[in-house]
């Protein structure tokens, strides 16, 4: 009975996911093109599965454990059942791999059950709570419905007339995990991540991300450029299918685990942005209908009074952010987002939330106009002064008129031109750029300035959604830049170090750019500095979300503190789990309020660590840093520290008694020839 039963179940429910993958294509083609290799990134998803997505779920290492036994053996049960239940190839050898590969299914899934037992706040309910019994409801019924076909039950066992009823239960429980498993993967449950995620790792819409390299992807964290001279291309994303059809195909492949969820500072802030929930709200307006469903974690705002889970509803075409009546996502929901990446940096699926984000704000400003609280000033001021205080561009450097800084409008060619960014009209960052200065000059770096040349980089207006108003701002910096000669730029913030360096190119513009730590690190160890020993007292330092996640510099700024005799007592959250200041993104200038201050909860991190000082590399971090109320811990720049540990050097000790050899770099002239 059963050897008529299962291959009418398999089929039929191959059928039935066949029919539900073409649906689901249909929904992801809504989106907006965007060419693909498809053969080539069909051949790269084995690899990109295997090595870069598991880089990211290998950080827990019971999870990962549990997704090798319960993945692997699910795709190799399936296959192996087709073979042998499906075609009748009723071969030994296949049959015992079955066995083994549903065995690992099985005990895979018993770590998931244990895990659904006290599931943490972040994970999914609702549908998701049925996935172990699934799981082992699949794994279980081929593991006995096999037994046979390896001659560890008798062949006639369950063909008998008598056995009628024991077939009809195991073929139950077959049907109930092929359903979960085949059908429900293509039209919609717990199992959807594992269709849709694998093609988007195929066709993923940062094909950087991923390598052939050993140890995984590089790092692709630059904003895409809008084509302004398209008149026909849309300013941004009003609409669900305004999205590239492979950003639709990267929201339904969440996974729903809620990583996202945990590491979001505006979600622990109490602000009204839960990504899992947005990713959620796009899959919702992708297919049609109200977040109903949504059984995770909502947004902090709607346990407060704001809406509740069923009040937001869209439609393909229908507004993301409506106007009046029931919209699919609240603008504050925008607008609460640092660009921290942190979301993404933990994606288990490799989500890009921020790259989605940005582009409904961008609708929203070059729309609609709809900056919040003081955007559209700021956006204002960027267009009529060039930076986004409002200040003379012809004070930038009023702060150091002492110090007779050399001009690039004079000399024409340098090794090292220092982009001061917009730190040069804060008075506290002012002083980090001073404390440069004064450690280039220790070791007689050969470096000048734009002056009043320079412009805001773009930074803040591109993350505030005013695309138009970066690429005017970053055209005409190309344009100053393509005036002078240097090797590279040095800068003290890692804002405009990662947009020169990452998101000029796209418009024409390709420097090599050093973050003002990883440049003093380099002349350390090039012996070029000297510094006395650390005499302070406990000392921690903040990852910058864009030096850090954006660019995956970690280790300079820690040897530089090294250098100078301090050991870091590293808070819980460090590295590339670093929680964010809450400085980027223009947060500040939005201001969406929460149950609590972003930076505050940095400090306390801060606190925790028993630290006493905390180095920073960033001027945003330094200000939010120094506006919490009561600090437990004072905050320094990285050039700061360096400039007062400096020790001067014996007159005609060119090495400076250098730890390592000297690095070899080309001056300016030798380029030039």
């Amino acid at each position: 009975m059963l050897n008529t039963l299962l291959p009418i179940l398999i089929f039929t429910a191959l059928a039935l996911a066949a029919i539900g993958a073409v649906r689901r294509m249909r929904l992801w083609r809504q989106g907006r093109p965007s060419p693909v290799n498809l053969l080539k990134g069909l051949a790269a998803m084995p690899r990109r599965y295997l090595v870069d997505l598991h880089h990211v779920v290998g950080r827990d290492k019971m999870i990962s454990n549990t997704h090798v036994a319960t993945a692997g053996g699910f795709v190799a049960a399936a296959v192996l059942m087709i073979l042998v239940h499906g075609l009748g190839i009723a071969n030994p050898l296949l049959g015992g791999l079955l066995l083994l590969a549903s065995t690992s299914m099985f005990v895979g899934s018993l770590f998931v059950a244990r895990r659904r037992l006290n599931p943490p706040a972040r994970l999914s309910k609702g549908p998701w709570m049925r996935l172990p019994k699934s799981l082992m409801a699949f794994s279980l019924g081929v593991f006995l419905v096999t037994l046979p076909t390896v001659g560890l039950l008798p062949d006639g066992l369950l063909e008998g007339s008598g056995s009628w009823l024991l077939a009809l239960v195991l073929a139950g429980v077959v049907a109930w995990g092929l359903g979960e498993m085949f059908f429900g993967m293509t039209w919609g449950g717990p199992m959807k991540h594992a269709f849709a995620g694998a093609l988007h790792l195929a066709f993923h819409r940062r094909a950087e991300r991923f390598s052939t390299k050993k140890g995984g992807g590089g790092r692709s964290t630059g904003l895409k450029a809008l084509n302004l001279n398209d008149e026909a291309a849309p300013l941004g994303v009003e609409k669900p299918a305004d999205f590239t059809w492979n950003q639709l195909l990267g929201f339904d492949a969440c996974v729903q685990c809620g990583r996202c969820e945990a590491v979001c500072p505006a979600f622990a802030a109490g602000q009204p942005l839960n990504p899992k929930k947005l990713i959620q709200d796009m899959v919702v307006g992708m297919a049609g209908g109200s977040d109903a469903g949504y059984a995770g974690s909502p947004h902090p705002s709607q346990g407060i009074g704001g809406k509740p889970v069923g009040e937001h509803a869209g439609s393909p075409h229908g507004p993301i952010v409506a106007l009046e009546g029931k919209t699919l996502v609240d603008a504050d929901t925008l607008w609460s987002c640092t660009t921290c990446r942190a979301c993404v940096e933990e994606c288990p699926m490799m989500i890009e939330h921020v790259d989605a984000i940005v582009d409904m704000r961008r609708h929203l400003t070059l729309e609609r106009g709809k900056t919040p609280n003081k955007g559209a000033e700021v956006l204002d001021n960027l267009i009529a002064t060039d930076n986004p205080g409002g200040f003379d561009p012809g004070s930038r450097l009023n702060w150091a008129a002492d110090l007779n800084l050399p001009l690039m409008a004079d000399i024409k060619q340098v090794d090292v031109l220092l982009w001061l960014g917009d730190g040069a009209f804060d008075m506290r960052n002012q002083r980090t750029l001073r404390a440069l200065i004064k450690v280039l000059r220790a070791a007689e770096v050969d470096f000048a300035v734009l002056g009043a040349e320079e412009r805001d980089s773009g930074d803040v207006a591109r993350r505030l959604g005013d695309e138009a108003t970066f690429q005017s701002l970053a055209k005409r910096n190309i344009a100053t830049l393509a005036q002078y000669r240097f090797l590279q730029i040095v800068t003290c913030d890692p804002h405009s170090f990662h947009v020169l360096g990452n998101e000029y190119g796209e418009l024409g513009g390709h420097y090599e750019v050093r973050h003002h730590s990883t440049f003093i690190a380099e002349l350390y160890d090039a012996g070029r500095l000297t510094f006395a020993p650390w005499k302070g007292g406990r000392v921690t330092y903040h990852d910058p979300c864009y030096l850090g996640r954006y660019n995956g510099e970690y280790e300079a700024p820690r040897n530089v503190l090294k250098a100078l005799g301090i050991e870091v007592k590293e808070m819980e959250r460090s590295g590339s789990r670093s929680r964010c200041c809450g400085g980027g993104g223009g947060a500040p200038i939005t201001d969406i309020p929460g149950k609590q201050r972003i930076p505050d909860m940095r400090m306390n991190d801060i606190k925790e660590s028993g630290a006493e000082l905390v180095a920073v590399g960033c001027p945003q971090c330094a200000a939010m840093l120094e506006g919490v109320v009561d600090a437990s811990a004072e905050v320094r720049d990285i050039a700061e520290l360096a400039a007062d540990a400096l020790v001067e050097r014996p007159a005609g000790d060119a090495s400076g008694g250098s730890r390592r050899p000297a690095a070899t770099t080309m001056t300016a002239e030798e380029v030039i020839v």
